[in-house]
């Protein structure tokens, strides 16, 4: 009776395990084989030996059963979307009843920047002796210059521009001719001097001393002037 419960208990023990774990996270019994357990970070990523589909990562490790006198595999790999694709290399034959390891990691790809609008890009640089100085290219303001320069970037299959202009409350309003379109990857220099605004000079007005000497000259004059007549 005793042995009856065992043989119970045992099987009930087996068919539990079984039952926790997945199908694909266990050897299979039985055969003249042998296993390939590849062991992965991510569940569901799909597993392909000699691009030979065997299966997805289930509880971290997928169980590829090999024949012990069959070809043997050269490589796997291991991908899921979203991730990187693992590849590597086998370098042994299980014998019959034997696992051996495999190891893959497979780690998130990384947001790629969204591809600009309207093709490749290029630069102009515009160069200023005037820091704070307002740049526009054909009445599209661009910046302000700062430490001496204001990069404009520009699409290289964009309408080109034909003109720039710069300016600063003080000083001359620059216009210039755009007459080269920088290539992908190539920065055109464009070159900008302001000059000040001139102060118009004005006269001193008379000092009230040097007007009453004026006055009284001019009043002698016109005495001596009556006189003679």
């Amino acid at each position: 009776m005793q042995s009856v419960v065992r043989n119970i208990l045992v099987f009930s023990l087996v068919a539990c395990c079984l039952i926790v774990l997945p199908s694909s996270a266990q050897p299979p019994l039985g055969g003249d084989n042998g296993w390939y357990a590849v062991n992965c970070n991510v569940d569901g990523a799909q597993v392909y030996f000699d691009n030979e589909y065997k299966g997805e990562i289930e509880a971290g490790v997928l169980y590829v059963p090999v024949y012990t006198t069959g070809t043997p595999y050269q490589s796997f790999r291991v991908e899921k979307d979203g991730y990187t694709t693992y590849y590597g290399d086998v370098t042994s034959v299980p014998g019959k009843g034997e696992v051996f390891d495999l190891y893959a990691t497979i780690n998130p790809v990384q947001p790629t920047q969204a591809p600009l609008i309207g093709g490749d890009i290029g630069w102009y640089t515009v160069h200023c002796n005037v820091d704070g100085a307002t740049v526009q290219f054909d009445n599209e303001v661009k910046g302000v210059t700062s430490q001496g320069v204001l990069s404009v970037q520009v699409y290289t299959t964009g309408t080109p521009y034909q003109t720039y202009t710069v300016t600063k409350e003080g000083y001359q309003t620059y216009t210039g001719s755009i007459d080269r379109y920088p290539a992908k990857g190539e920065t055109v220099d464009l070159y900008v001097t302001l000059n000040p605004v001139p102060v118009p000079t004005q006269q001193a007005p008379l000092s009230p001393a040097l007007a009453g000497g004026a006055l009284l000259i001019v009043g002698l004059l016109l005495v001596a002037g009556r006189k003679q007549n």
